[in-house]
């Protein structure tokens, strides 16, 4: 019988994954950041820093995408990104945005309903059409029209939100192709959070 893997002995990419200290003073700070808010330096961060001036960028994008809006809150943002990452099967964004979606709704309940199937998870007809859509751009980006944006608008989302949503739908993309072609395998910690 074989001795179980802890946490410590996990890969968590197919790439080599740099130690805190090989890494700019920019970066440790991200890392210490991120250490002091939830306990844990996020996968994705080591496994970015593979290229670390690719992660910075990446994550000011990442931040500029989560703030919350007036008609799009937070909770709602991390809603596409799940949405979008379980069109994709993406095991670490559906874990890690997960998460932190049970953490913004405050019910973990309905978000993990939600994050598995946001078709029978009770939505209403705004997150339903966003939903909708971030999938639609995901799985046929080709078949996208310029009613689909009316009808967002039309939903209650000014421009500029429509604007967010197609971009933190195209992000998510982006990042899940990451994660899959890296291997990358999400935090323990991740799991149990917000349960």
């Amino acid at each position: 019988m074989s001795k179980p893997v802890t946490a410590s002995e996990e890969p968590i990419s197919w790439f080599p994954v740099p130690s805190e200290d090989q890494l700019p003073d920019n970066l440790r700070k991200l890392f210490n950041k991120a250490k002091e808010k939830v306990g844990f330096v996020p996968n994705v961060f080591r496994v970015y820093s593979f290229r670390p001036e690719r992660l910075s960028a990446w994550f000011a994008h990442y931040k500029q995408l989560h703030e919350p809006t007036e008609n799009l809150n937070t909770a709602e943002r991390e809603m596409i990104a799940v949405a979008v990452s379980m069109a994709n099967g993406c095991l670490y964004c559906l874990v890690a945005h997960g998460a932190a979606l049970r953490e913004a709704l405050g019910d973990p309940i309905k978000a993990d309903r939600i994050t598995l199937d946001y078709k029978r998870a009770g939505l209403d007809a705004k997150m339903e059409a966003v939903l909708d859509f971030a999938v639609k751009l995901t799985k046929t980006p080709t078949d996208c029209l310029q009613e689909d944006i009316e009808h967002l608008k039309s939903s209650g989302l000014t421009q500029e939100e429509v604007w967010d949503v197609i971009e933190i739908a195209a992000m998510y993309n982006f990042t899940n192709r990451m994660a899959s072609a890296t291997g990358m395998i999400p935090n323990r910690e991740y799991h149990a959070l917000a349960r």
